[in-house]
């Protein structure tokens, strides 16, 4: 596959602008620490910059021109590595192209072209008075952060020395200056490195395109190590570019405090104030152990598992004192959410087979089992009371105040009643399955006893949580075990698990009922027939949260989407692909999320939706708190690895073609391809070699297995992981 810019080629974007502030633009390309909340319509690194966590610096530095207070109207065009911004004037015209680099290097190449009868003059600015040590040609500084235990220090370098002072553009002149700044921690990163690092991008004899033209090639290479998706769908296509993106974006390495190692983020937007240097409310820029295992369900088909394994080791050193793992920021282990980290792991496992580092791990995630049952367990059965209704990440569910019959103001704590919940319970079953699994494939001896306690919480889940008449899953009063009848969506987790058989067939017909769950856009996180019920995320008629609060009544999130749609294949595939259509019907909508205005060019996705409506209800473009590309290899590739098997089993969405290849898992290169035999153009982006017909596995360079049809087979893993040779049906 070719490198270049493709990334660029296939996401790139208008103006992309926070929906709250239309005038701050988005920038996609973040550092390992450096990154822009937004940038204003300025040349230069003008708006709000975060460094490790949330900081809201308002200015790196920016380039002013005498007599011109403003740059717009201008044009920008989006790109993942970069924003190109373009204005013009009678008395001038500018194109600016910027990015922020994995090395923290905020890189802005600006060219101007002086259309007026006086000379331009350009001034660099910077944040008040920080920046006014001057040496070698650099400006160097520090901005003092008051709410962390790091300053974070800077050099920025130009390439034309005359910017600290004064540079005069004379009339009809074209001047292109580059202006770098490097940035770092105060006392960890020295000024003589990052000065070192930014002048790499002014020294003598590189010019703009060059620059771009590389630091394009750099940003690529990320890329160049995931596996590759086409399909004659172009809504797939371009979602499976976009998720990796996210992830891309999202990726971090503070190696600072608690993060010592890399980890994805939850998002890079956030909830707070845009004040300068304003520390108050939620952010996304931390690790969050609830959308961890989210991550890891994507990220582990990334050819490294480096990163899905810093999150893991950075959640194992900073453990609470119960041993559980807990949201951290570099200086604070904070509360910690019910998540399936333990199962993903193990799903991380079976695609790297990194046995040294899962190993390695395995102490920490049976303490996650041990602590779970410690803390939120009870005599009477192996199911967890949740004590906040916040900690399984779906504040606000309806559940907690149906004893008490939906008070209008639920802060109140008299109305509220804790819980057993289904979700907490099914990860709980998940991470208990995951480390006996573990266990077993280590030779561990307590595998026994994990695969045991599995059972044991699988029999609780079923024999109380399920209720026969209205065929579905429901949270129970933590005391008497009274079903809360509330259809919240987690209701179907169980069929996600696998845990169910043919006596629970009506279960996930819940998701096809129009009355219920099949809003205009599905998911909503509650049964469209709760009285709690509210699409726009209101709780009974007032918003509790604001006009973007996050509340578990009825919106859609992406979040929950992923699983869903996960339980649906499941069940689809159990029932003999019953449910086939209503899953790519349902695929697609979520795919949809991916842009705004339901528009391919403009992709962004964002926390929660309007369930009937599809409008964003939330500002925090690029969130990463979902799965996608899991779903698509596993369910419309239909590539499965278990411990000692390789399953496929797609199911048909209607694809005329698919591709996916440069899949490594299992110590085997793994490619997947379809062709309707009556199709015979594929398009030029299948790979190389046309596409052959019907439905064809191919592992380590040779086909294996040919089908006419999309069907479903098994084969051991046992010849190609130690002889690369053949693979025995």
């Amino acid at each position: 596959m070719p490198t270049g810019s493709l990334w660029d080629e296939e996401l790139q974007a208008g103006k992309k602008a926070l929906r709250t502030l239309p005038g701050a633009l988005l920038l996609g390309s973040t550092g390992a620490r450096l990154w822009a909340d937004y940038v204003e319509p300025r040349p230069g690194f003008a708006g709000r910059f975060d460094f490790i966590h949330k900081i809201n610096i308002p200015l790196l530095y920016a380039v002013t021109a005498q007599g011109i207070v403003s740059f717009e109207p201008c044009r920008t065009q989006w790109f993942p590595s970069h924003l190109l911004m373009e204005y013009e004037s009678g008395r001038l015209s500018l194109t600016e192209r910027k990015f922020i680099a994995w090395d923290d290097c905020a890189v802005s190449c600006q060219t101007w072209t002086n259309g007026g009868k006086e000379d331009l003059v350009l001034r660099l600015e910077t944040y008040e008075d920080l920046f006014s040590e001057c040496e070698g040609g650099t400006l160097q500084g520090t901005f003092e952060i008051e709410h962390y235990s790091f300053d974070v220090t800077g050099v920025i370098a130009v390439s034309e020395p005359g910017l600290l002072s004064e540079l005069r553009i004379r009339p009809g002149e074209t001047k292109e200056l580059i202006v770098a700044g490097a940035f770092g921690i105060d006392g960890r990163d020295s000024r003589e490195v990052l000065r070192e690092r930014a002048l790499r991008y002014v020294r003598q004899g590189t010019n703009a395109d060059q620059i771009i033209a590389e630091y394009k090639k750099q940003y690529q290479s990320w890329f160049d190590k995931t596996p590759v998706f086409r399909s004659s769908d172009e809504l797939l296509n371009k979602t499976w570019a976009y998720r990796w993106f996210l992830l891309r974006h999202n990726l971090a390495d503070p190696q600072y405090g608690h993060l010592q190692h890399p980890l994805f983020y939850e998002g890079r937007s956030h909830k707070k104030s845009k004040k300068p240097f304003g520390k108050g409310g939620w952010e996304f820029s931390k690790l969050i152990n609830l959308s961890v295992p989210l991550h890891l369900m994507d990220a582990r088909w990334y050819h490294d598992p480096v990163y899905c394994e810093g999150s893991l080791q950075n959640m194992k050193e900073g453990a609470d004192e119960n041993g559980m793992y807990c949201c951290m920021t570099v200086d604070t282990i904070m509360h910690s959410f019910a998540n399936f980290s333990c199962w993903a792991a193990y799903k991380l496992y079976l695609v790297h087979r990194n046995r040294s580092a899962v190993e390695r791990l395995l102490p920490s995630l049976k303490q996650q089992v041990a602590s779970w049952k410690r803390i939120h367990g009870n005599d009477a059965d192996q199911l967890l009371i949740e004590h906040k209704h916040t900690r399984t990440g779906k504040e606000y569910q309806p559940s907690y105040w149906y004893f008490h019959n939906y008070p209008r103001n639920p802060k109140d704590k008299a109305t509220y009643t804790h819980l057993k919940r289904v979700d907490r319970a099914v990860y709980h079953y998940l991470n208990t399955q995951a480390v006996a699994k573990l266990c077993e494939a280590f030779g561990d001896p307590e595998a026994e006893a994990y695969a045991e306690l599995a059972g044991e919480i699988k029999r609780d889940i079923i024999a109380k949580m399920w209720d026969e008449e209205t065929q579905f899953f429901y949270d129970l009063h933590y005391e008497t075990d009274e079903k809360a009848m509330v259809k919240n969506i987690v209701g179907i987790y169980p069929g996600w698990a696998e845990m169910i058989d043919e006596r629970f067939d009506g279960m996930i017909e819940h998701l096809l009922n129009e009355r219920e769950f099949r809003t205009r856009c599905p998911f909503p996180s509650v049964s469209a027939d709760c009285p709690a019920y509210s699409k726009e995320g209101g709780w009974m008629g007032h918003f509790v949260k604001g006009r973007n609060g996050c509340v578990w009544d009825g919106p859609t999130w992406p979040y929950t989407n992923s699983i869903a749609l996960d339980a649906l294949a499941k069940e689809s595939k159990r029932r003999n692909h019953r449910f086939d259509g209503d899953f790519a019907h349902y695929f697609r909508e979520y795919s949809f999320l991916h842009f705004m205005q339901r528009d391919l060019n403009q992709p962004g996705l964002v926390e929660h939706y309007n369930s009937e409506t599809g409008e964003p209800l939330s500002d925090e473009q690029e969130y990463n708190h979902s799965y996608y590309i899991d779903l698509l290899i596993s369910h419309v590739a239909g590539l499965n690895i278990e411990q000692d098997r390789l399953i496929i089993d797609p199911i048909d969405i209607g694809l005329d073609y698919f591709c996916l290849d440069r899949v490594k898992a299992a110590g085997a290169d793994i490619r997947i391809s379809y062709r309707n035999p009556l199709v015979s153009d594929c398009g030029p982006d299948c790979g190389q070699q046309p596409l052959e017909a019907g439905y064809c596995v191919y592992v380590n360079g040779k086909r294996i297995f040919q089908a006419e049809t999309l069907c479903r087979r098994e084969f051991s893993l046992q010849q190609f992981i130690h002889q690369g040779q053949g693979v025995s049906l």
